[in-house]
């Protein structure tokens, strides 16, 4: 893509609603507008790195043996009115109705709607277990939407519904998405904390939020320093490696202000273990038995013939959040590094350009064209601007890599640099490879 022809539109001033970094960056770079209070369009920078988050997402759902589907946005308020929550939720509901007179609801979560499907279709326990998942937009209407993507009405959501005969196999289901979820964040280059949780409004008695360090946090957050150093690789999928996972988080103590107790706190931290902090939720997992299979009479014959409500658990990672957490736990010194993985683009070429010199630009377009063919997504920044306003533009927008092509440049060697890192002369081919390892 040449930055020429891309819709970025790029602002100098930092927007005035704007209080936290990831908010200003994001409306900065052109990555969000805002349409109303608390929703957004997604711009095609934006856009980009929200679907890589999503990809890295849905590959390790999958790889835990999880099935995609897609549930509507839009639910009967009948089916939330058989568990019991319709007038429990409260206020950050929509609740609409059609020319009918039909109560709707524009869906805040979806356990009610997956139990109606689950309902109409199993009927025994040889079906089970079952995961079962969607990545789909959210409502809730916040009393006072702020901080851009992190806290808004309307955002971008994967959640997971589990199914299981008993109580017993369903944390293994629970395991497994504990499991799916570090791996997650390891991917995004993200360090998260799990934490024992309050169910809220969900319900149940088995919860565990997922806690990445911000200083711009909602969350206060205490943990020893050394829940860092285990690794979720070492894990197998396998039950006994997987409850020996959970274990062993559970042996180290971490927790948000909800749970937090000062005297167990510091009785099983050492002073200089401690961390005391701010932190970013970035998932959250709950384990609720049949509170909502009871009342809807989503009901399975188990082994003797009986019938049964199937235990259910639900697992959520909040995608479009994902994009302001990752801007605000990795952003450093004016300059916006994004993880590889999710990168806008892998590269930007940077050619010094004049009206009276375009040799550069002819050369950074034969690289442009070199990398393509290796299936490297390159930005070519065309625009004839002077080298400085450039550097703080691609510092801004925060693409790992860049080549820069000017007095340094000779031949086939060319000045390339990892943001934020010193540059190097390298050769063209030792560029490809870099790249692609």
């Amino acid at each position: 893509m040449f930055i020429s022809k891309l819709f970025i539109p790029i602002t100098k001033d930092l927007p005035a609603e704007a209080k936290i970094k990831s908010h200003q960056l994001m409306l900065r770079t052109g990555m969000i507008k805002q349409s109303s209070a608390g929703i957004y369009s997604w711009l095609p920078l934006g856009f980009k790195v929200m679907k890589k988050i999503e990809q890295i997402v849905r590959e390790e759902q999958n790889s835990i043996g999880a099935q995609e589907m897609l549930m509507p946005t839009i639910q009967s308020s009948e089916i939330w009115k058989e568990s019991g929550r319709y007038d429990d939720y409260g206020e950050e509901m929509l609740r609409i109705k059609d020319r009918q007179g039909r109560e709707l609801l524009y869906g805040p979560t979806n356990e009610e709607l997956i139990t109606d499907v689950f309902r109409s279709s199993v009927k025994s326990y040889k079906s089970l277990p079952q995961l079962l998942y969607h990545i789909q937009w959210k409502f809730r209407d916040e009393i006072r939407p702020r901080f851009g993507v992190m806290r808004c009405k309307e955002f971008y959501m994967k959640d997971a519904y589990s199914f299981d005969l008993s109580d017993e196999e369903a944390k293994k289901s629970y395991n497994k998405m504990f499991y799916s979820y570090l791996k997650t964040f390891d991917k995004l280059d993200l360090k998260a904390i799990p934490m024992a949780a309050d169910t809220g409004p969900i319900g149940g008695d088995l919860s565990h939020e997922f806690v990445i360090l911000a200083e711009t946090g909602e969350s206060d957050i205490y943990a020893d320093k050394n829940i860092f150093k285990i690794d979720p690789n070492k894990y197998k999928l396998e039950d006994g490696s997987l409850q020996k996972m959970r274990e062993d988080y559970s042996k180290i103590y971490a927790a948000t202000d909800e749970k937090y107790k000062k005297e167990d706190f510091e009785k099983s931290v050492k002073k200089e273990d401690q961390i005391i902090t701010k932190g970013i939720e970035v998932g959250h997992i709950f384990y609720f038995s049949d509170k909502y299979s009871k009342p809807m009479n989503c009901l399975i014959d188990d082994k003797s013939g009986k019938k049964t409500s199937v235990k259910m658990g639900s697992y959520g990672i909040g995608v479009s959040r994902l994009v302001g957490a990752i801007i605000e736990a990795k952003y450093n010194n004016e300059i916006m590094k994004w993880p590889k993985t999710v990168a806008p683009f892998d590269i930007v070429i940077i050619p010094s350009i004049s009206k009276n010199n375009k040799e550069n630009l002819e050369k950074a377009e034969k690289v442009y064209n070199e990398l393509k063919k290796q299936n490297i997504d390159v930005l070519l920044d065309d625009v004839d601007e002077n080298m400085s306003n450039k550097f703080k533009k691609h510092d801004l927008i925060g693409v790992p890599y860049q080549i820069i092509i000017g007095s340094k440049s000779d031949g086939d060697s060319f000045e390339f640099k990892e943001l934020n890192e010193k540059s190097e002369i390298l050769s063209l081919d030792n560029i490809k490879l870099k790249l692609k390892s």
